[in-house]
Formats: structure tokens, C-alpha cells, sequence
């Protein structure tokens, strides 16, 4: 508990909730392309799905959870976190490739296809998760004194109240 208190704790917490949110909009955009058949390809709702959730992944993540304001540096945030998120792209199609032989092998109900579809992306995100922490807290990092600075204050404030 009190880990999860300190600045690396909060910054881990909110980096975990913003992955929820944005496999939360994947898993939704997938879920009502694949399932409504407006795309009716696995790889391309898989595709559609996690490129519309990129585009918050990147906001939530480089504001919330590594507190960074202004406009974003191309070399150094946006190409890096591109590239790692591509990389998690790809291995999600490699996931839906997969599950595209699992569904024409076992002919299954177009819901359970769904489910499926579902299952396998979230399952090759989750595997990125971790690199992707390690990796965006180099991208996103902060001066570590101003982090202690800020966190030292809200610990004095909280204990004031």
C-alpha cells in the first residue's frame, strides 16, 4: 500500500489504468467491427481496433501517467512510442493470424469467433505490457528530483488535511 503511494507507484497505477482504458477502446472497436461485420476479416478489425487505440494510448500515457505537458518531441516520444506500439500492433496480427486458422479450422458460431478474436489481442497486449512500461518510463522520464519534490509535497498536503 504504501508503494503505491510514492511517485513510482502512482505512475505505474495510472500507467496500468490508461493501457485498461485504451484495450478497453481496442477491445470495443474490434468488438463492433468484427462482430457487426463491418470488417469482415479478422487481421483488419484486429488492425482497425488497435490503430484507433493507439491514438489515446499515447495521450493517456504521456500525460497522465508520466505527468509530461506541452508538445510532444518527435525523436525522442513520438517515433519511439510509435515504433514500440507498432511492434505490439504487429504482434497482435501474428495473434489474429493465429486465430483466423483457429476459426476456419473449428468452424465455430461467429460469436465465439468474436470472443476469440477478442481473447488472442488482449492476451498479445498483455504480453507487451511490461516491455512497454519499462521502455515508456525512459521515454517519458521526468526530472527525478521534481518528482520527489512534488510527491513530498502532496504527502505533507494529504497529511495537513
Amino acid at each position: 500500500m504504501a508503494w503505491s503511494k510514492t511517485h513510482q507507484g502512482k505512475k505505474l497505477i495510472r500507467f496500468t489504468l490508461s493501457s485498461v482504458i485504451t484495450t478497453g477502446v481496442s477491445a470495443v472497436a474490434i468488438l463492433i467491427v468484427y462482430g457487426d461485420h463491418i470488417i469482415t476479416g479478422i487481421i483488419g478489425a484486429t488492425l482497425f481496433g488497435n490503430l484507433l487505440a493507439t491514438i489515446p494510448s499515447y495521450y493517456l500515457s504521456r500525460a497522465w501517467a508520466w505527468g509530461k505537458r506541452g508538445r510532444s518531441h518527435v525523436r525522442k516520444e513520438v517515433l519511439p512510442y510509435l515504433m514500440m506500439s507498432f511492434a505490439g500492433i504487429a504482434f497482435s496480427l501474428f495473434g489474429a493470424i493465429y486465430t483466423k486458422h483457429l476459426v476456419h479450422t473449428h468452424h465455430w458460431s461467429h460469436f465465439t469467433d468474436t470472443l476469440v478474436v477478442e481473447g488472442v489481442n488482449v492476451l498479445s497486449f498483455a504480453i507487451f505490457w511490461v516491455l512497454k512500461v519499462l521502455l515508456f518510463n525512459k521515454i517519458f522520464h521526468t526530472d527525478k528530483l521534481h518528482a520527489i519534490e512534488v510527491h513530498l509535497e502532496e504527502e505533507e498536503q494529504s497529511g495537513s488535511r
